[in-house]
């Protein structure tokens, strides 16, 4: 997992999106590694990747350099882009190879940002679901279908169903922070705006309201959906913000 510093948005548009992933595809023709799985959020990113010829650590840094090059080349900033060194564990058993990929694809789900993991078109899942592999050679799928069944329909079926199944799966160590209650999420909200009432925020001007979304986003244990609903706002205007 890559994070943002301080956890910052590292993604702003499609074409930053886009871009992260043909950084991914040219180093992975580099390296030779396989591409199981990735996420692409907002401040973050999840990749399940199987090391190459080089070790995972070098070409991580490579992707991370490159992406961090065109970062600071579009907005015309300076600086760190990532949160330190990625963070990474061992995939050392089928069912956890399994429990891995379904983790990463429902992350945007439990981020409360679509409702349904063939929602979110920026990761592996729409890959995992077409009859034709959405993402030509950058995701390496066969292995993982070949777990459900060697008929590509069947297998293809029988994916959607784990991918899709209610869990409490935790990886990482990226345990799901307990979410606040609404009076927990008020008192903190309350501390950034200040002098500014909670129901004032909606009527703010746009850049001086996105920047305190920005802020509020970063409160753990606030989902956004949550947050909209105490703000009065639209949980897709607190994403973009």
């Amino acid at each position: 997992m890559l994070r943002g510093a301080n956890r910052q948005e590292i993604f702003h548009d499609e074409q930053d999106n886009l871009r992260f992933l043909e950084t991914i595809k040219r180093y992975k023709r580099i390296s030779s590694m396989q591409v199981y799985a990735w996420c692409l959020m907002g401040n973050h990113v999840h990749l399940l990747l199987k090391e190459g010829n080089e070790d995972l650590s070098v070409t991580m840094k490579r992707i991370g350099v490159s992406y961090v090059h065109y970062y600071n080349w579009k907005y015309r900033t300076t600086g760190h882009l990532f949160q330190d060194r990625f963070k990474s564990e061992n995939v050392e058993t089928k069912s956890y190879l399994l429990t891995v990929i379904r983790y990463i694809h429902q992350n945007p789900v439990k981020a409360e940002i679509v409702q349904r993991v063939d929602d979110w078109k920026w990761s592996s899942c729409l890959g995992y679901y077409n009859t034709v592999n959405a993402y030509g050679d950058l995701l390496d799928r066969e292995l993982i279908l070949r777990m459900f069944s060697d008929d590509k329909d069947m297998a293809i079926d029988r994916f959607k169903e784990f991918n899709e199944m209610t869990n409490y799966d935790t990886c990482l160590n990226d345990r799901m922070t307990r979410r606040l209650t609404d009076e927990e999420a008020r008192e903190k909200i309350r501390k950034i705006l200040g002098t500014y009432e909670i129901a004032q925020v909606k009527s703010l001007p746009r850049l001086q309201r996105n920047e305190l979304l920005r802020k509020v986003k970063k409160i753990d244990g606030l989902s956004q959906r949550q947050a909209a609903r105490i703000l009065g706002v639209s949980h897709i205007l607190i994403h973009r913000a």
